[in-house]
């Protein structure tokens, strides 16, 4: 199965205005999870840009970083949910997926599992792995060509499967 054309060329080049008008227009709708979220995610990509300054990106950081960022910010979430589950706290596992639902509209759809080993096949043959070893070159080119896009977590469970 091969991605859709919707997926591949899926444009993040505005995420930063996105994210910026998602924070006003949820300001007017009164939204305080919404608002909460966005300014999280805007405080947490400002960060990063600070951060970014040394190594020359005056900029700020990519749009994939930016993608990798929400990414990241997901799975801190789902891992908070966990523990919370463990301590009886519903208020918090519900406070939790409403910011998960929230960050989710900034990223594009996410590739599902035949689509994750079609592409680490895909990869695999591109960069010529032979082995574990060659686990290092999949993933990197995996995440150059598809942040935001997949769970890295399952493609390197797949990638192992594939190459071990």
């Amino acid at each position: 199965m091969v991605p859709s054309r919707k997926r591949k060329f899926w444009n993040v080049s505005n995420l930063r205005t996105r994210l910026s008008e998602a924070l006003k227009d949820s300001m007017r709708a009164k939204d305080e999870t919404r608002v909460a979220t966005v300014r999280l995610m805007l405080a947490g990509i400002k960060d990063r840009d600070i951060a970014a300054r040394p190594s020359g990106n005056k900029d700020g950081i990519g749009d994939a970083e930016i993608l990798n960022f929400l990414q990241s910010a997901i799975k801190q979430r789902m891992d908070s949910i966990t523990m919370f589950q463990q301590g009886n706290r519903q208020d918090l596992v519900d406070k939790e997926n409403a910011e998960i639902a929230v960050i989710k509209t900034f990223l594009p759809q996410q590739f599902g599992d035949a689509e994750i080993t079609d592409l680490a096949k895909q990869e695999i043959a591109a960069v010529g792995a032979a082995g574990m070893k060659d686990m290092g070159k999949v993933m990197t080119a995996l995440r150059a060509k598809y942040a935001g896009q997949m769970d890295f977590g399952k493609a390197s469970n797949v990638v192992k499967g594939l190459l071990g």
